[in-house]
């Protein structure tokens, strides 16, 4: 199902057509129009795999400042299409400055896997809390603590690559026990480690997917509040790279994308009918797998909470914004330190 959350529209369908109506975007399938959207309620346009566009749908999404990204079937970002970006150009050069100083992107980083390593650690609690399985709850309890200790040792990193190191051994500990955090579906969704590009099991491909939608979301917030997505200081540099948009993103993995896939694995609103394995080992999700993540996450971005700083209702498709403000005011000299959204 192709629909709009949070000003996105995802198109998922293959072979749909976008095309412009006036002031509305229309989305075509087998030349009968299932989804008009007028401009003005629209950020920015999210489309998978064999989707046709139209030089008007693009033209009006430009003028209306909606970002246009191109997506494959299996998340993986192939393009993305903006209007000429405003905001001050003196934030972006300071943006520059940090990232060219090591001490600063260290400082940063520290912060940003500080964030990540915290929320990791706030799924394993809640999960503890919540089953009765006692050798499931001691291993919870026991990666917490192992995990708690590395955010303790992080100000011993002395550079951004040290500081990576705590963070792959936090994400070694944090994955080691995602087996114990599944309450059904536990042998068909099991996972060995983190894999990608390709995934080589389900729940695997789940989290890529998972991770490609929240990356669309950072980039956008990162864009919104006048920084440069490519441009980071936990992520080195790279073509083609949003390496500060993956870096905004860490906090959230976490706590959005990869409570959403055990939601998804545990009300079994996914099961392993819905994947392939393809020849080399590599797993596809189903169209109807990838309609039900898409859905899921949609569902998740709408659920309110309590920004920990601000003190503020908002829903958690509005805290990449949030982050992305505050990361800017602390680029700008606005603030002393840049807070990551840790949430209770």
């Amino acid at each position: 199902m192709d629909s709009v959350t949070q000003n996105t529209l995802y198109v998922m369908t293959q072979g749909a057509y976008l095309h412009r109506d006036h002031l509305t975007v229309k989305v075509e399938i087998e030349k009968e129009t299932r989804l008009s959207v007028p401009i003005h309620h629209l950020e920015s346009v999210c489309i998978f795999g064999n989707i046709m566009v139209s030089p008007g749908v693009m033209r009006l999404c430009a003028e209306h400042g909606a970002a246009f990204t191109f997506m494959s079937e299996t998340g993986r970002l192939i393009a993305r299409v903006d209007a000429p970006q405003s905001g001050n150009v003196l934030l972006r050069r300071e943006q520059f400055r940090k990232a060219d100083k090591p001490e600063e992107s260290l400082k940063i980083a520290r912060w940003i896997i500080a964030g990540k390593l915290q929320n990791a650690r706030g799924v394993l609690m809640r999960t503890a809390r919540q089953i009765e399985n006692q050798d499931d709850i001691s291993a919870l309890d026991k990666a917490a603590e192992r995990i708690a200790y590395i955010i303790h040792s992080l100000e011993r990193a002395a550079s951004v690559d040290e500081a990576r190191g705590y963070e792959g051994e936090g994400a070694k500990i944090y994955f080691g026990v995602f087996n114990n955090l599944m309450k059904q579906q536990r042998e068909d969704f099991k996972i060995t480690d983190r894999n990608r590009r390709p995934p080589l099991d389900p729940a695997n491909a789940l989290l890529s997917f998972s991770y490609a939608l929240l990356l669309h979301d950072c980039v956008a917030a990162l864009t919104a509040a006048g920084l440069d997505p490519n441009v980071g200081f936990l992520h080195s540099d790279r073509p083609g790279r949003p390496s500060l948009a993956l870096d905004l993103m860490e906090e959230f993995r976490p706590m959005v994308a990869d409570r959403h896939v055990l939601t998804l694995i545990n009300r079994k609103e996914v099961d392993k009918g819905g994947f392939t394995k393809r020849d080399g080992g590599a797993v596809e999700m189903s169209d109807a797998a990838r309609k039900a993540v898409v859905s899921g996450y949609q569902q998740r971005k709408q659920e309110e909470v309590e920004h920990p700083l601000l003190e503020q209702k908002m829903t958690v498709g509005m805290l990449p914004f949030a982050q992305a403000r505050l990361l800017a005011r602390y680029i700008r000299g606005d603030i002393q330190e840049y807070p990551p959204c840790v949430l209770k």
